[in-house]
């Protein structure tokens, strides 16, 4: 775990964000930071493809991005 520093309007966004869908501050964050990495590696999935991209590389061990780019088969191929 480390500290990362953001600007005075990102962490409101974040306090705003993680209210409105019931997470902490910190999970806010880090599911950003999930997304925002799912899309640069897979920038022809939609958001949706992006959410169950995300789901199916939690049901394998995690965001480790060592193992997202060992595993061919965490993009969708269809409904999770």
């Amino acid at each position: 775990m480390g500290i990362v520093k953001i600007s005075d309007v990102m962490h409101e966004n974040l306090r705003i964000a993680s209210q409105a869908m019931s997470r902490s501050i910190n999970s806010q964050a880090e599911h950003w930071l999930k997304l925002g990495m799912l899309a640069e590696l897979y920038p022809q999935l939609t958001q949706n493809e992006l959410a169950q991209t995300l789901i199916r590389i939690e049901m394998n061990g995690g965001a480790d991005i060592r193992q997202v780019l060992h595993k061919s088969d965490l993009a969708p191929q269809g409904e999770v």
